[in-house]
């Protein structure tokens, strides 16, 4: 039997949840903090936020927005303008009530999310049809006071993107909520590896004050789903409440149709738990902090001479494509180093020594499939290439077949119980598209709703709990 790399980390199979945390902690992406609730993301894990924050910006800006920023507190009244918005929102939000030693005139709301104090600028910043669409995305931090949390899926201040659209019309509004929906859907599956399912969530479980909401949910090792990003088709719900009106090509005044939709650093959780084995992090070569990390080994004087010559030299090569790391720390045995960078999931180890630069090649572990091979210094680059871009669509190719074997078809609501007690996993199943029979079910199995998948066609079926016919297919599954 294989002896385990990591011995500190808890094995999937014995307590998942217990593994994810040792994950963060060891592999120093997170810690807790002294307020409750509340994680320090450090370096490694922040570095990983920022090639998200890179990748996912390019994208939204190559849609046409724009970045802005809006202040962090919220005046009570602006909360209040839109009733369904701040019933759904008011257990969570934190709120000032004291500045400088005295008390407010007006409370202000720590930003839950940013629709009321944005609105209110739009409807200074929107006169006529000319000033439309306006396309405006906030890279920024919210605080949502939640009663039960978990390191980067669940926190009380959690950092992420926001975008907030105005537009002529309804037409306009859900092209863009679609589109948007399709941005996060190509981000996550081709930049992280991840598949998704992409659909439309139903009333009970769309965001508060929005007309319509669309989520991509993702299948985690343990059978949970995690709505990874979301996608609201605002109506004229705020347009109305902050009175944002223009004046349309025909003369009249108009309330605009409004969009936003939002990606957190939960998403970083979601990497973790599709990706994650018992040996730690496997991190997509695209958002992996070092692609590369190179590790010299020698065992006397000449020889550390030599290799660390070879080393600079390979470093000099790869490092104008690549982000690399030379860890040429002397404390550690490289087998040390070995594990490390295991756990920390760096997609390739290159294990450098006397024998490789005589022979003038590179040792590389890749960190996927846990395989070495030898590489000519010659095609380093190409080979090295090529290998991140296999060990990339390998990564989704894995969840992919994971979720299949995941993902149930059933028609009796006592086969679709079983699977929430004892599989887990993504369930298709029909329903007749009645509320109080979508929480009936939830009551019963503690599954939810995930979306309605646009994917998936009509088909003929009877409701999985009452019985009724109905040819709507969702996708249930229980969830963080």
């Amino acid at each position: 039997m294989e002896k385990k790399f990591v011995e500190s980390i808890t094995s999937q199979k014995e307590d998942f949840s217990k593994w994810y945390t040792d994950v963060i902690l060891k592999a120093k992406l997170a810690d807790y903090s002294p307020i409750k609730g509340c994680m320090v993301i450090r370096p490694y894990g922040y570095a990983i936020w920022e090639n998200i924050q890179r990748l996912l910006d390019e994208r939204i800006k190559n849609t046409g927005h724009e970045n802005a920023y809006f202040p962090l507190f919220i005046p009570k009244s602006f909360l209040e303008k839109e009733a369904e918005h701040v019933e759904g929102f008011s257990p969570e939000v934190a709120w000032v009530t004291k500045g400088g030693g005295e008390d407010l005139l007006e409370p202000f709301a720590v930003r839950p999310t940013s629709e009321s104090i944005i609105c209110s600028m739009y409807a200074q910043w929107i006169q006529s049809w000319r000033d439309l669409p306006v396309l405006i995305n906030q890279w920024a931090n919210v605080v949502r006071w939640e009663k039960e949390t978990r390191p980067f899926l669940r926190t009380t201040e959690f950092l992420w993107q926001e975008g907030h659209t105005a537009h002529r019309t309804k037409e306009e509004a859900e092209e863009e909520t679609l589109k948007m929906l399709s941005v996060y859907k190509d981000f996550v599956e081709e930049d992280l590896s991840i598949p998704v399912i992409a659909g439309k969530k139903t009333e009970n479980e769309k965001f508060a004050g929005a007309l319509h909401t669309y989520s991509i949910e993702v299948l985690l090792k343990d059978g949970r789903a995690l709505q990874a990003g979301t996608s609201h088709n605002l109506g004229q719900h705020f347009a109305k409440a902050f009175d944002i009106m223009f004046q349309d090509l025909d003369g009249e005044r108009k309330y605009v149709w409004q969009t936003s939709w939002g990606l957190s650093t939960r998403i970083i959780g979601a990497l973790i738990m599709t990706h994650g084995d018992d040996y730690g992090l496997v991190l997509p070569p695209k958002v992996a902090p070092y692609q590369i990390v190179i590790i010299p080994i020698w065992k006397n004087e000449s020889d550390k001479e030599k290799v660390y010559r070879y080393v600079d030299e390979i470093y000099e090569v790869l490092g104008r494509q690549f982000r690399v790391k030379v860890d040429n720390d002397e404390e550690h045995t490289p087998g040390w180093k070995f594990n490390e960078w295991e756990l920390r999931g760096v997609p390739i180890r290159l294990e450098i020594g006397p024998k490789e630069a005589e022979k003038d090649e590179i040792f590389v572990a890749r960190r996927d499939l846990r395989t070495k091979t030898s590489i000519k210094r010659e095609i380093m680059v190409e080979e090295i290439s090529n290998l991140l871009k296999d060990i990339q669509k390998s990564l989704f190719d894995k969840a992919m077949k994971f979720r299949e074997e995941r993902t149930y078809e059933v028609e009796d609501f006592n086969t679709f119980k079983d699977i929430m007690d004892t599989k887990r996993g993504f369930v298709k199943a029909s329903w007749c598209g009645d509320g109080d029979c979508e929480l009936k079910i939830k009551e019963l199995t503690g599954a939810t709703i995930r979306n309605i998948p646009i994917d998936w066609e009509e088909e003929d079926g009877k409701c999985i709990l009452c019985g009724k016919k109905t040819k709507i297919k969702v996708l249930f599954a229980k969830a963080y």
